[in-house]
């Protein structure tokens, strides 16, 4: 392992036969994707408007309250 450890990944490459190269190239491509797929990937929010049926019944500070009942019990 100390031999590869030293040798470029340019150097293993042109060691490597037409066929694995296409393999190494497809496993590149795909963590190149996956990694450009989470970094677009933001926060989702699924949560957000949950409770607007209860908009006319509470305000924040009335759910607060009614949150902090809810723990103590």
């Amino acid at each position: 392992m100390a031999v590869t450890e030293s040798r470029s990944l340019e150097e293993m490459l042109q060691n490597l036969p037409q066929d694995l190269r296409a393999e190494v190239r497809d496993f590149v491509e795909f963590l190149l994707e996956r990694r450009t797929r989470k970094a677009k990937k933001g926060p989702a929010f699924s949560w957000a408007g949950a409770l607007a049926d209860m908009k006319n019944e509470y305000t924040s500070v009335k759910l607060q309250h009614k949150i902090a009942e809810w723990r103590a019990e």
